[in-house]
């Protein structure tokens, strides 16, 4: 089977799972949205008190444990880190205050349009618009520093924490919040929240299924492959939408959304920005963390704390449109990802230029 048909059965499984979550309980047009998920995860966790999203996701650990035990099953478990951490921690930050400013990541922008909200499509625009800004810097050379190989121990630890939480909430040990109202009440059965995570995690694992690397693989390399998934995943839940009669075609009264286009494109295209210098949306840095690289599970604590911070400093949008500190701290994040762009590309070229002189 080619690459294409597989990233397409992959694309068709990933809508078929996120419709079942939506009909099971999860929140409308978020069947899985991993920034929603690491938001409500963050207030369960008491990193944020807004009481209407906090409720421990047990999909996040599922896409973690899948990846891993996939990466183990098939031996590209690898343990690695060193690479600019605190530039990854700040680009975690800056990508999930971004799509908590849309209102969902990458994924769930797709969920959306599925659905019929047109605001997602501006989204995509903008989402397309930064990946396209930042393979600009690809081609002029930028790269974070190189990592470098760690104990199995280290690369494991990650995982071993997600199964420890887990193993708490499930115990109900009573150290998680829970929204009694709002996004973070509903939430699909625990066993298929964890069951439909776990399957996630091995797809995206073996298939390196991403948003953000199926825009950067058009601009790079005029790769189609995985814009195929994308577009059958997408084409699977409207068809899903359409059947259930949740397909609501407009811009208005769209369920967890805003219509703020403007915001809807800038915030995107910072998430698309941020993705490409680290290598992927928010779900591919779980997968990531879960084979082993501490590079991605430090992009994964930046983004749990921007989660905190978006809710506790009234930078997350809601229904009713982005903040005026949501909107500061996107265009903040835009202009910092410009200059670390144009500085990793400045070093890494100067890098490449100080290897060629040692070989001459």
């Amino acid at each position: 089977m080619s690459k294409a048909w597989i990233l397409a059965l992959c694309g068709a499984i990933i809508g078929a799972i996120a419709l079942t979550l939506g009909l099971a309980g999860n929140p409308p047009n978020m069947g899985v949205c991993v920034a929603c998920f690491i938001r409500d995860s963050a207030g369960s966790l008491n990193l944020h008190s807004t009481p209407t999203v906090q409720y421990f996701r047990p999909e996040i650990v599922g896409f973690v444990i899948g990846a891993f035990a996939a990466a183990l099953l098939f031996r590209e478990f690898k343990a690695k880190a060193g690479s600019a951490p605190l530039i990854r921690f700040t680009l975690g930050f800056f990508m999930m205050l971004g799509c908590l400013v849309f209102l969902g990541c990458p994924l769930r922008m797709v969920l959306r349009l599925g659905a019929g909200d047109l605001n997602a499509l501006i989204g995509l625009v903008g989402l397309v618009a930064g990946i396209g800004v930042g393979s600009l810097f690809l081609k002029k050379g930028f790269s974070l520093p190189r990592n470098y190989r760690q104990s199995a121990f280290e690369g494991a630890l990650f995982p071993a924490i997600c199964i420890v939480l887990l193993a708490l909430f499930l115990w109900d040990s009573g150290i998680f919040r829970a929204s009694e109202k709002g996004p973070g009440a509903s939430h699909a059965p625990v066993w298929m929240s964890i069951v439909a995570g776990l399957i996630i995690g091995v797809i995206v694992q073996r298939t390196r299924f991403c948003f953000i690397g199926m825009a950067k693989n058009v601009f790079l390399s005029r790769n189609y492959n995985m814009a195929i998934g994308v577009l059958v995943l997408t084409l699977l839940v409207a068809a899903g939408n359409l059947c259930f009669g949740k397909f609501t075609l407009g811009f208005d009264n769209q369920p967890i959304a805003h219509s703020d286009g403007v915001w809807n494109f800038l915030s995107m295209a910072l998430v698309g920005l941020c993705g490409v210098f680290i290598t992927g949306c928010p779900l591919r840095q779980l997968i990531s963390a879960g084979q082993g690289s501490s590079d991605a599970a430090i992009s994964v604590l930046g983004m749990l704390v921007g989660a905190a911070a978006a809710h506790n400093f009234a930078l997350a949008s809601s229904p009713a449109g982005p903040t005026d500190g949501g909107k500061l701290f996107v265009i903040l994040g835009i202009a910092l990802l410009l200059v670390i762009g144009g500085v990793y590309t400045v070093m890494a070229r100067k890098a490449l230029g100080a290897e060629d002189a040692e070989q001459q």
